[in-house]
């Protein structure tokens, strides 16, 4: 069912997925895949009752990064808009063999339909927004030397944020999760699958410089008379008052910033061992800690390229999604319509991923605010006449710019119908694929045809 929204020209689909995207500019037609609820969100009110009366209590939760549990019907968090709940089809227990039915029975508007299906619409859109986010570096499967995911105490950075956070699973109080103890001193590790060209990925994270600090801010404010290490490569603090606060966490909170890496992190009865260097000196470190805390680089979304391809515009070899142009362009793609939002482009910290998602809304508006749309002129055009309808251009086409098309012609008396390649001028980009494809040389850039190439070449020679 669609949520709807407090402003009666937005329409949310929570627990949908895109399966599909065509047409062009200001006229996309996204087929739009809506995941059963179970809930029917025009008849809840978000009360919350079927969350507390639920038997079901002690599923792991992926918004508290496996470190909480939630019930089987819940909200995605506690902030989620809609303020409403879904279904965990696969651990509720009236889901999986027919019994319970709790949730049902307490429910005041009736709002449970264990009924409910996945359901695939198509709607048309103007513009297209991406604002997919990131996801973690897996460091378990890369850094075995890290522990391997095997220690419990050593978590990674999203996981901490869980921890300190006052709607986290210990209510914002820093505890171990392997016994609940309160750790006296604190490791953290910067950089891990950053600037790695090895193991991990050769670009810096941007945000995890500040991240850090914030964190062992909040140990050493939290847990009074704690330690805090930091390892760290370089620190990197440029933006407007974070140098400030880097400096603060240092000679004020008293965070011991060590100029090194970790070379190994391993289990010693009930303490971590962290093993690493200071550059600075020269000599080889070894901290004994309750607990370790590894500041993860930030990678694309897993399904990044295939949500690239389907939609139809560029991403880079990490698979971050292309901009236009990185300094005149930045939320735009080459594909007209379609604007750029927050680390989906990349690593980012909160306020450059405001800003650039506020560009990308003003960007939207201003295109709805025109009549008329201005083009490239420099796009590929077909000689119908000499097309043989092979349509080996159309998969080259990175931007899903050229169709089949049928056409009539008279010959010897009778009308014959043959396909021939169209070019949609309102996608076509100009980027020349198809002309290199084309075994005919019936496409050609206008502007760059053949003849004028050539013509060029001559005359340069003379």
């Amino acid at each position: 069912m669609t949520a709807a929204a407090q402003h009666p020209n937005i329409t949310l689909y929570t627990c949908s997925e895109v399966e599909s995207v065509g047409g062009y500019i200001g006229n996309f037609e996204v087929a739009i895949k809506k995941r059963a609820k179970y809930v029917d969100y025009t008849k809840c009110t978000g009360c919350g009752l079927c969350e507390t009366k639920c038997p079901t209590k002690k599923v792991t939760s992926e918004f508290d990064e496996g470190m909480g549990q939630r019930t089987a019907i819940y909200k995605a968090f506690t902030n989620a808009v809609p303020s409403k709940p879904v279904i965990d089809k696969n651990s509720c227990k009236k889901l999986i063999d027919g019994k319970c039915g709790v949730c049902a029975k307490v429910c005041p508007t009736g709002a449970i339909n264990y009924e409910d299906q996945d359901e695939v619409i198509t709607e048309k859109f103007g513009a297209i927004v991406m604002a997919t986010g990131f996801d973690l570096i897996d460091w378990g499967k890369y850094y075995g030397e890290y522990g391997g995911g095997a220690i419990p105490d050593v978590v990674s950075g999203i996981q901490f944020e869980r921890l300190v956070n006052a709607s986290g699973p210990t209510g914002g109080k820093i505890k171990r999760p392997s016994d609940g103890e309160i750790p006296n001193t604190v490791v953290f590790v910067k950089c891990v699958g950053s600037r790695d060209v090895q193991k991990g990925k050769s670009y810096c994270s941007r945000a995890c410089c500040m991240y850090t600090a914030k964190h062992a801010h909040q140990v050493l404010e939290k847990v009074k008379g704690s330690d805090v290490y930091v390892f760290y490569m370089d620190v990197r603090t440029p933006g407007k008052m974070y140098d400030e606060f880097y400096m603060r966490t240092r000679e004020e909170d008293g965070a011991k910033y060590i100029r090194g890496q970790v070379s190994k992190i391993f289990q010693d009865g009930n303490k971590i061992v962290v093993r690493g260097e200071d550059t600075l000196v020269g000599q080889s470190v070894e901290v004994v800690a309750d607990m370790v805390v590894l500041e993860t680089a930030m990678v694309p979304r897993l399904d990044a390229t295939q949500l690239a391809q389907t939609i139809g515009f560029s991403y880079d070899k990490d698979g971050w999604f292309s901009e236009a142009h990185p300094k005149l362009r930045p939320v735009e793609t080459n594909t007209g319509g379609v604007f750029l939002a927050g680390c989906c482009q990349g690593p980012k910290d909160v306020p450059d991923t405001v800003a650039q998602a506020s560009a990308a809304a003003v960007k939207v508006l201003g295109m709805f605010a025109k009549d008329q749309l201005a083009a490239n002129p420099q796009i590929a055009s077909v000689n119908e006449a000499t097309c043989v309808g092979c349509l080996l251009c159309k998969p080259i086409c990175p931007y899903k710019a050229i169709e089949g098309k049928e056409i009539s012609e008279r010959a010897h008396g009778e009308t014959l119908t043959r396909t021939v390649a169209n070019v949609n001028s309102a996608l076509c980009q100009g980027c020349g694929a198809c002309t290199a494809e084309c075994r005919s040389g019936s496409i050609n850039l206008k502007g760059f045809t053949n003849q004028q190439l050539l013509a060029e070449v001559d005359a340069a020679c003379l």
